[in-house]
Parts: C-alpha cells; structure tokens; sequence
C-alpha cells in the first residue's frame, strides 16, 4: 500500500507568485532608474478615487460602512466623514482637504472587501499586498457560481433555439409570412 500523496495539479498558464513578483521587480527597476522627483508619493488621487470605487462595488450603504467601521475601530465613524475622504470638492471650494487615517484604512478595506487602498499605499514603498487564503477561497467561489449562472443561461438558450428548430419544421412552406 503506498503512503505517497497526491500531487495538485495547477493550471500550468496562472501566473505563479514568483512570475508576479519578478514582473513587479521588473516595473519598478524600470521607475528606479529615474531620479526621485518631487510629489511621486502624493496618491490622494489614487486613494480618493480606490476609496470612491470600493464604496460602489460594496454591497453596504456609506451608512451601513460608517456603522461597521466605527464597531471595528471603536471610534465613531459617520457617513458625511467617509464622503468627506472621497469629495474633490473640497480643494475647489477652499476647504481644508479630508484624508482617510491610516488607522481606520484597515477597517474600510475589511468592510468593504476591498484592499485597493492598502495596494496603492503598499506600492508607494515597495510592499506587495496579497489577499489572505480565505478571501482567495470567497473570490473563487463567486467566481464559479457565476461561471454556472453562465452555463445554466446557455443551456437555456440553447433549448430556446433548438424549440425554434422544432417549430420552423413543423410550418408548411407557404406560410413562413415571408
């Protein structure tokens, strides 16, 4: 009886973490090569804009993340203060420019189920963010139930035509209304 395992088998056209790793050295070899200049670390925009796109996509009202936010950091987070982080508004009309804290970007990126932010900042400074196992696992999960959403539409298109099929035979030559 042999004791061995089986081995995986993985897709042998992902990209592995190393690939991944190596291109981002590529990149940034490609950026160090240039002198550091004045302002390459201002993201506001970036982070105003990853911030604005995280709220879209999540399912929660800016209410509902302001209520999460403030039970998970203890402090009290209110809606107008996330719309104060993502408003350009603020610069045109003289108003002091809103940031996110760094302490509470961690909260957003755990409620909104999106570490975007935390990407860009990483970047900034050479880190490379990955997601944990579990989000992996919840990303490919959705992924399949929508790759069977897909199938289960095809199917049922494909019955629709082949139903067409059926009832074009079943009409005398005459009488097609052409």
């Amino acid at each position: 009886m042999s004791m061995s395992k089986k081995r995986k088998k993985f897709d042998r056209n992902q990209l592995s973490i190393f690939d991944l790793l190596r291109s981002m050295e590529k990149q940034e070899a490609d950026t160090q090569g240039m002198a550091h200049m004045e302002g390459q670390f201002k993201c506001v925009d970036r982070l105003r804009a990853s911030l604005r796109a995280a709220i879209k996509a999540c399912p929660l009202s800016v209410h509902q993340i302001a209520g999460e936010m403030s039970h998970l950091s203890g402090q009290t987070i209110t809606a107008e203060v996330i719309y104060s982080w993502t408003r350009d508004s603020d610069e045109i009309n003289g108003r002091n420019i809103r940031h996110i804290p760094a302490e509470w970007l961690p909260a957003f990126c755990f409620v909104t189920k999106c570490n975007d932010p935390l990407v860009i900042m990483g970047r900034l400074v050479r880190l490379f963010v990955l997601p944990d196992p579990e989000a992996l696992r919840a990303e490919i999960q959705r992924l399949d139930e929508a790759a069977r959403a897909i199938k289960a539409e095809k199917r049922k298109r494909q019955a629709f035509l082949k139903e067409m099929g059926k009832q074009a035979k079943e009409i005398p030559d005459g009488e097609h209304g052409l």
